[in-house]
């Protein structure tokens, strides 16, 4: 695999499996640019010169910058993918912070520990993006601890 067309066909597939049928294609548009490692595997995928999404050197599946996750949250319906907090909570998860388990007022059903999330507030404002560290039955069950650890928020200084 050295073409640019065979690597983006890839992480359309790999994204397609991972977020939902079709949005590989809106995630990783045509021009996208990819930076690899030294064993020539894809490490990161860039569009205009900005990060889109990173791939895990353990399994393969994406971590989202925040212009990828406001992609995916624009193209997901209802609440997939998604962890909703308190509004009290919102200011710190958007700066990067974690987003604890008494603040989490909803998430969706489907997600498994270690999954890729979208974190939003209850309009429907995306947050940040990060890892589910919970399956969502431990969190709706346990009162305290850590839900999500925050990756990037929209306002955090941590995002290039």
């Amino acid at each position: 695999m050295n073409s640019n067309t065979e690597r983006l066909t890839r992480v359309r597939m790999i994204a397609d499996y991972q977020f939902g049928k079709g949005i590989g294609k809106e995630l990783f548009p045509d021009g996208s640019t990819f930076q690899l490692s030294r064993t020539k595997r894809i490490r990161q995928v860039l569009h205009s010169g900005k990060r889109i999404a990173t791939a895990r050197a353990k399994d393969g599946f994406f971590t989202l910058s925040i212009e990828g996750a406001s992609v995916v949250h624009k193209l997901l319906p209802g609440k997939r993918l998604r962890v909703v907090v308190s509004e009290e909570a919102a200011p710190f998860v958007e700066k990067g912070k974690t987003a604890f388990i008494k603040h989490v007022v909803e998430i969706d059903p489907e997600l498994r520990a270690g999954e890729e999330v979208l974190v939003i507030d209850e309009a429907d404002r995306l947050l940040a993006t990060g890892q589910l560290l919970l399956s969502p039955a431990e969190i709706m069950a346990f009162d305290s601890g850590a839900a999500v650890d925050v990756r990037a928020g929209v306002a955090s200084k941590k995002e290039k």
